[in-house]
């Protein structure tokens, strides 16, 4: 069945303990955490210490994507604050490799994202080293942005090429992803699906039959 990774971006920050708890509670199955620095993305939003904080309140998967620049001297601060998953931007550092290693032999799950302007083909030789490929359905830095269906070519091609390579990621889909483009989402091969504004606008009963309505 497809997971379901609200994204806190696009919670109240003045409640977030709250927002985790409640999404707990309504299904999700994931927590998706956005990490931007204002250097790779011109945003700037969590740290490590809300990984941390994060970690105290729920048991569920800490999925947590990387957007900055470095990435290697960071890595260990997202590891020791208990993330489950840590997702990069390859083109973000020149230790894709390494950092993966770095990640897997602390017995976390490593990703890779893909930005819209990157081509499958630059990062290929990393995919049977990962345990996810997001990919990116809006420019990366800002929330609420509208669905690139043009990415989803994506999807399926990174489908393929788990089958065809016995490869074992996830693939997840990050970015305006709401009701109606997830049903294409999954119709391409994706298990994962990070949810923003679609989901953390609504009032907090609602959450749970959205989400199984996402599914």
């Amino acid at each position: 069945m497809i997971k379901i990774s609200p994204s806190i971006l696009s919670a109240d920050i003045l409640k977030l303990e709250e927002e985790v708890r409640s999404l707990d509670i309504n299904g999700a199955d994931y927590i998706h955490i956005d990490i931007m620095d204002g250097h790779y993305v011109p945003n700037i939003t969590f740290g490590p210490n809300i990984v941390k904080s994060i970690r105290k309140v729920t048991s569920k998967i800490l999925d947590v994507h990387l957007m900055i620049k470095p990435v290697k001297q960071y890595i260990e601060e997202f590891i020791d604050a208990g993330s489950d998953i840590i997702t990069f931007h390859p083109e973000a550092d020149d230790n894709a490799e390494e950092i993966i290693k770095i990640i897997n032999n602390a017995k976390v799950k490593a990703g890779i994202a893909i930005h819209p302007k990157v081509n499958i083909s630059d990062i290929d030789h990393l995919f049977n080293l990962v345990q996810q490929i997001i990919v990116m359905t809006v420019t990366p830095g800002f929330g609420g942005q509208k669905f690139m269906h043009d990415q989803v070519r994506k999807i399926k091609d990174l489908d393929d090429i788990r089958k065809n390579n016995n490869y074992n990621y996830e693939i997840a889909v990050d970015g305006g992803v709401n009701n109606e483009n997830a049903k294409i989402c999954k119709e391409n091969g994706a298990n994962v699906l990070a949810v923003g504004s679609y989901l953390l606008s609504q009032n907090q009963d609602n959450y749970s039959e959205i989400i199984n309505s996402l599914r």
